[in-house]
């Protein structure tokens, strides 16, 4: 499906309605290009889960664990990777375990991350932003 976003508020009330689809072990990958909202997305999708922490993108990190309410939510940014290997798996398989995931830039994962439950993908629209949500 395929919606329209005309402001970070409602990317953020986007993401919420399909948070509460959302279960302990379902990974979500949200691509799209630089600037395109995949870190409001996720934020909106974590503020449904319950999470109080300031949701912030992880380029530089990697990942953040955050506490919702009654579930753990991880937010991984593979941006600076060109593919994942065993060993850099090893890294990032603690953030899948007892968690939903979201997963920004999945492309570097392809093979290697768990199979999602949904895929997102963002992209200019005019002044808004296109967002197709894709159950898999």
């Amino acid at each position: 499906m395929e919606l329209q976003s005309d402001s970070p508020e409602e990317t953020e009330e986007l993401a919420a309605e399909l948070a509460l689809r959302l279960s302990l072990g379902d990974v979500v990958t949200v691509a799209g290009e630089l600037g395109s909202g995949k870190t409001t997305f996720v934020r909106g999708a974590c503020g449904a889960l319950g999470v109080r922490e300031r949701v912030t993108s992880p380029t530089y990190t990697i990942g953040h664990r955050y506490h919702g309410d009654g579930v753990e939510v991880s937010h991984v940014d593979l941006y600076r990777f060109e593919g994942v290997s065993p060993a850099e798996w090893g890294d990032l398989e603690p953030y899948f375990e007892g968690a939903i995931a979201f997963v920004e830039w999945p492309e570097a994962g392809e093979g290697v991350l768990p199979s999602p439950r949904y895929a997102v993908r963002l992209r200019h629209a005019g002044a808004g932003r296109a967002v197709e949500i894709e159950e898999c």
